[in-house]
């Protein structure tokens, strides 16, 4: 490949030559959205489930839903923090995690501070986490592989002819 020297003088190397957009010339045609993966989206709510369930000693809905708090203790014998403690903790709250009460003429604490209840989750929690958040993805992967001619196809051209719906895919 010949070099070339650009305005400046210096030589360059170019694979290919720039083409002038002309007036005249058709604008280039996109593919438009591609369709939602079911899949996809029940995959990456797996893996944000396993997250949840090694850090904070909840499931997914109840962490965003909060119906239980850290002042509940989960099979693991961890507390379970939810969202709104969460942030509760990280904008000077207690998160849930730990309080006082009055004995007597004096206040004692209780329980441990957010970081360190996250510390003890994860130490309770993290390998069983981390095979999922690794194994999730690797099930889908070649699930999908398998899975793609005797069923997935069939299904998604069922979507896409039978139903009508070109934004959905399995």
């Amino acid at each position: 490949m010949a070099t070339r020297r650009n305005k400046n003088g210096q030589f360059t190397k170019r694979t290919t030559r720039r083409r002038r957009a002309s007036p005249s010339s058709a604008p280039r045609r996109s593919r438009g959205k591609s369709p939602t993966s079911v899949l996809k989206v029940a995959e990456t709510a797996m893996v944000a489930n396993a997250v949840t369930q090694g850090m904070f000693n909840v499931d997914l809905k109840t962490f965003f839903m909060g119906s239980k708090t850290a002042e509940g203790i989960n099979s693991t014998g961890g507390k379970m923090i939810t969202g709104m403690e969460l942030i509760s903790g990280l904008t000077g709250g207690n998160a849930g995690t730990s309080g006082s009460m009055k004995f007597g003429n004096q206040y004692r604490a209780f329980g441990d501070t957010l970081a360190g209840q996250l510390k003890t989750n994860l130490k309770d929690n993290g390998v069983n986490m981390m095979v999922q958040v690794v194994g999730i993805p690797l099930a889908f992967k070649y699930g999908k592989k398998i899975l793609a001619k005797p069923v997935i196809n069939p299904v998604n051209r069922l979507i896409r002819n039978g139903l009508g719906v070109k934004e959905l895919k399995v």
